[in-house]
């Protein structure tokens, strides 16, 4: 297969995301040419929430799924919401981010303490981004028991609600905190600052699958690696705003340079690798440790992932 074409006679990957600003680099990479300049085209759907994701990875129906890492110990832990048709063997092979979770309220509440007993939004219940809220409670010395939990949907969808003001709070990502914040509402914490190194989004795979079309793989994080690059790149700051625009419904022009600082931030943004962060990943463990049911103690991180893909696509970038 040659570097700069499509292989011939091959499907292209169906990848499978949240809908969000956080996509950026995929857009990127779509409509620039980067997946295509390394061999492989990329059909993006957008989820409803991590129910409809995990499942359709799992069962097969998606290649690829950019999600939370925490869903991929949950599943593989058998702690997943989704019933699936097949047992669960999926692993995350590139991090995206540290999950630019924000917790955001409704305008009259301006602490996480004053959020004893109210309604909080989340994905699904035990999966998702779900521990991280119950770690802020938490630390603020609010049990489980003091909320009221409110199944939402994917990080649009409690966006939408919490602007209805169906709960008084959920964690938002970027750019849908910035949206919150443009009509009053309140952001009460980061949680990557609150609670240290937390791996987000990682690009996740089943290994039998991973282990037939690797060279997808591959092809995928070098079109995804240089799409960051041009993101990265300050020449090409306008027309990747309009991009993100042109991808993101309902964001104006102050919301997408709010977007570029968070997003493209060298020190909290992407990752500009591609790299999974061990550390992040660790925590991410620790948490589901400690909330996940049924109760299990998690002490090896490293079987929820495997880096070898990135590293193979860095030598071959390097020939």
């Amino acid at each position: 297969m040659s570097p700069n074409s499509i292989a011939g006679g091959e499907n292209p990957l169906e990848l499978i995301v949240f809908p969000g600003g956080f996509n950026w680099s995929l857009f990127v990479a779509n409509e620039k040419g980067f997946f295509a300049d390394n061999g492989v085209a990329v059909n993006i759907t957008p989820t409803p929430d991590s129910k409809f994701q995990m499942a359709g990875l799992i069962d097969g129906r998606f290649d690829i799924a950019f999600t939370a890492m925490d869903n991929v110990v949950a599943y593989s832990e058998g702690q997943g919401v989704a019933t699936t048709e097949h047992e669960p063997d999926i692993f995350a092979f590139m991090g995206c981010d540290s999950g630019f979770l924000r917790l955001v309220s409704v305008p009259d509440v301006t602490s996480i303490e004053q959020l004893a007993g109210s309604r909080l939004g989340v994905d699904a219940l035990t999966t998702g981004y779900a521990f991280v809220l119950h770690k802020l409670l938490d630390l603020a010395g609010i049990g489980r028991e003091g909320v009221n939990f409110v199944q939402a949907g994917g990080v649009k969808s409690r966006c939408d609600a919490l602007l209805r003001r169906e709960f008084e709070a959920t964690l938002l990502i970027t750019p849908f905190e910035a949206i919150a914040e443009e009509k009053g509402f309140n952001r009460l914490a980061d949680a990557s600052r609150a609670l240290g190194a937390y791996q987000g989004v990682v690009a996740a795979a089943r290994r039998p699958w991973a282990r037939d079309h690797g060279h997808k793989i591959l092809a995928f994080i070098r079109g995804y690696r240089a799409a960051l690059d041009w993101l990265f790149d300050p020449a090409n700051k306008k027309e990747a705003l309009e991009i993100f625009r042109r991808n993101v419904p309902g964001v104006d022009d102050a919301m997408a340079g709010k977007s570029y600082e968070i997003l493209l931030d060298k020190d909290e943004g992407f990752f500009r690798d591609g790299h999974l962060d061990k550390e992040g990943i660790a925590n991410v463990v620790a948490l589901r440790s400690e909330y996940g049911q049924p109760s299990k103690v998690l002490d090896d991180p490293a079987k929820y992932y495997d880096a070898s893909f990135l590293a193979d696509a860095g030598r071959r970038a390097q020939r």
